[in-house]
C-alpha cells in the first residue's frame, strides 16, 4: 500500500493582513503629496508671522486705541486721497497682523480692478515693503498647489485626503497593540526601529490627524458631493446655502444714482462691538459711497470664535439704521463652520497655535517615516541591496526629493526673500519660482547621486541654510532689518531660534544616515530536494 501525502491548504488571509496591505499601499501611493500638504499646512498655522518675517521693512506699532476711531480715520483718509471712491473694504489689525489692509475698486488697476494698500494704524499713512506672498504661499500650496488649476488641485488633494483616512483606519486595525507599542522603541534594530517610530508618531497625534484630515474634506464637501446643492430649485436657494457655509455677507444693492452724505462710521462700529464684544470687528466694507443706497457692513473677526460661519451686521449708509444682523446659523452650517475653524486654527492663542504646529510636525514625520519604512522593509529582502530593481529606486529617489528636498526648497524660499532685489518686477512670483526650481533641482540631484549620499547631502544643505539665515539676518540682510528687530524683536528672535532648532534636527538626521550601514546582500541557500522514500518490497507490504 502506497502512502499518500496531502499538501497543506494555504492559510486564509486575516483581516489584519488585508488591512496591512491596504495601509501600506494607500500610504505609499499618495504619501509624497500628503507629506508636502502636511508640512506646508503645518507652516500655515503661523501664516501671519511668516508674512511679517518676510517683510522686515514694516516697523509698525500695534493699535491700542478705539477701533471705531480707527475705522473713521481710515475711511476719511482714503476718501480724501481718492475723491471718486465708491467702495472700500478694510481689514482691521489684529495681534498677529498689526497693519490695516484697505482695498477698493479701481478701473485703472490690473487684474480684477482692485487696488490694495497697507496702512500703519497709528499714523494712517501707507507703508511700503518688499513684495512677497509670505505665509500665504504655504497656505495656498497646501490645498491648491499654487500653480495648478484650483479645481484640479483640490480634487487631487481631496483624493489623497480620502486615502489618508483609509490609511489611518487601516493602520489602527493592523497594529492591534498600537497603544502598547507607543511606549516601545528599539534602537538600532533597522526595520523594527522604523516601525516603532512610525507607530509612536501615529499614536501621539492620532485624534489630531483624523480631525485635520476629516475637517479638510468637509471644507470642500460641496466640491466633492455637489448633488445636494444642485438639487435646490432656485438660484436664490443655492445662494442662501452658500452664504451659510462660507464667510459671506449680503451683496450691496445697486447705486440709486441719488447723491447722499455718508453717515459717521464710528457710532456704527460701537453698535457692532456692543453686540459682539470689544475689539471683535474684523472687517468693514462701505459700498455706494455718496449714494442713497450706501451700505456699511461689518463682519466679526474669526479670531473671536472657533466657527467660521459668518456673523455680520448691515447698516444703511445714509441714516445709520440697522438693516440686517446675523448672529448665528443652523446646526448643520454651524457644525461645518466649527470643523472648518478647527482645521484653520485661526481662533487659537499662541500656546494653542504652537500645539497645532508641533502635532502637525508629528503628522508630517509620521507620513515621512512611513515612506522610508517602505524602502527599509524591502531593502532587507532584496537579493542585492546595492542593485535594487527600478520601482524600488524610483520610490527611494522620490522619498529623498519629497522629504529632504522639500526642506531645502522651503528654506530657500526665505533666502529668495532676502536675496532678490526689493525693486524687482514680479518679485513675489520669483520667490515662488525659486521655490519650485530649487525643489526640482533636489529631485535631479537625488536621481544622479547614490541614494545614501543624496540623503546626507540634501539634509546637510537644509541644515546649513537654516543655520546661516539667522546669521544673515543679524548682519542686516534685508532693508530696514535693524528697525524691525527693535519693534518686533520677539517675532524675529523666535523665528531665528526655530530655524536653528530645525538646523540641528536636519544635521542630526544627516549624521545618522551617514553612519547607517546598509543591509548586506542575502546569501541564497539552495535546499536539497528531499530524498525519495524507499520502494516497498512485497514482503514489507
Amino acid at each position: 500500500m502506497s502512502e499518500v501525502i496531502k499538501k497543506a491548504a494555504p492559510k486564509p488571509r486575516g483581516i489584519r493582513q488585508t488591512m496591512s496591505d491596504l495601509h501600506i499601499w494607500t500610504g505609499l501611493l499618495v504619501g509624497w503629496v500628503l507629506y508636502a500638504v502636511f508640512l506646508t499646512g503645518t507652516a500655515s498655522f503661523f501664516r501671519e508671522e511668516i508674512t511679517q518675517y518676510m517683510r522686515p521693512e514694516l516697523a509698525v506699532q500695534h493699535h491700542t486705541g478705539e477701533v471705531s476711531a480707527l475705522v473713521q480715520r481710515t475711511v476719511d483718509s482714503l476718501r480724501e486721497q481718492q475723491p471718486a471712491l465708491t467702495q472700500v473694504s478694510i481689514q482691521l489689525p489684529t495681534e498677529r497682523k498689526p497693519t490695516i489692509t484697505a482695498s477698493w475698486r479701481d478701473p485703472q488697476a490690473g487684474g480684477r480692478g482692485f487696488k490694495s494698500v497697507t496702512l500703519d494704524p497709528a499714523s494712517g499713512q501707507e507703508v511700503s515693503a518688499r513684495a512677497t506672498r509670505g505665509g500665504d504661499f504655504f497656505y495656498a500650496f497646501h490645498f491648491n498647489f499654487h500653480y495648478m488649476s484650483g479645481l484640479w488641485a483640490r480634487w487631487i488633494i481631496g483624493f489623497c485626503a480620502m486615502f489618508m483616512l483609509v490609511a489611518i483606519i487601516s493602520g489602527v486595525i493592523t497594529h492591534k497593540k498600537i497603544f502598547t507599542d507607543f511606549f516601545t522603541f528599539r534602537r538600532r534594530k533597522g526595520q523594527r526601529s522604523w516601525l516603532d517610530a512610525h507607530a509612536a508618531l501615529s499614536v501621539f497625534g492620532l485624534p489630531f490627524h483624523f480631525m485635520i484630515t476629516w475637517s479638510g474634506l468637509v471644507t470642500l464637501m460641496v466640491l466633492y458631493m455637489p448633488w445636494g446643492l444642485q438639487s435646490l430649485p432656485t438660484p436664490a436657494d443655492k445662494a442662501a446655502v452658500t452664504s451659510e457655509m462660507r464667510f459671506m455677507q449680503p451683496a450691496a444693492p445697486k447705486p440709486a444714482g441719488v447723491p447722499a452724505t455718508l453717515v459717521a462710521l464710528a457710532p456704527l462700529v460701537e453698535q457692532a462691538e456692543q453686540r459682539w464684544g470689544k475689539s471683535t470687528v474684523g472687517s468693514v466694507q462701505v459700498s455706494n459711497i455718496n449714494d442713497a443706497n450706501a451700505r456699511v457692513s461689518m463682519v466679526q473677526s474669526q479670531t473671536a470664535r472657533v466657527s467660521t460661519t459668518a456673523k455680520y451686521v448691515v447698516f444703511d449708509g445714509v441714516t445709520g439704521e440697522l438693516l440686517h444682523a446675523k448672529d448665528g446659523s443652523g446646526a448643520v452650517a454651524t457644525t461645518q463652520g466649527v470643523l472648518y475653524g478647527l482645521h484653520l486654527g485661526r481662533f487659537a492663542d499662541i500656546e494653542t497655535r504652537w500645539l497645532y504646529f508641533i502635532v502637525g510636525l508629528v503628522g508630517t514625520a509620521m507620513v515621512g517615516s512611513g515612506l522610508v519604512l517602505w524602502t527599509v522593509k524591502r531593502r532587507s529582502k532584496l537579493p542585492d541591496p546595492e542593485k535594487p530593481y527600478f520601482g524600488f529606486r524610483l520610490v527611494e529617489r522620490l522619498n529623498i526629493a519629497s522629504i529632504a528636498g522639500l526642506s531645502v526648497a522651503m528654506v530657500a524660499f526665505f533666502w529668495m526673500n532676502r536675496w532678490l532685489p526689493v525693486e524687482m518686477l514680479e518679485r513675489a512670483q520669483w520667490e515662488i519660482h525659486g521655490f519650485f526650481l530649487v525643489w526640482l533641482a533636489t529631485l535631479v540631484w537625488a536621481l544622479l547621486r547614490p541614494a545614501k549620499r543624496a540623503w546626507v547631502e540634501l539634509l546637510a544643505v537644509a541644515a546649513g541654510l537654516c543655520f546661516l539665515l539667522p546669521i544673515a539676518n543679524m548682519l542686516g540682510l534685508g532693508q530696514g532689518m535693524q528697525s524691525s528687530l527693535a519693534q518686533t524683536g520677539w517675532l524675529f528672535l523666535s523665528f531665528d531660534l526655530s530655524l536653528w532648532l530645525l538646523a540641528i534636527v536636519h544635521a542630526a538626521m544627516a549624521w545618522r544616515v551617514a553612519r547607517h550601514q546598509p543591509a548586506k546582500a542575502r546569501t541564497v541557500v539552495k535546499k536539497r530536494p528531499p530524498a525519495a522514500a524507499p520502494a516497498l518490497t512485497t514482503q514489507e507490504s
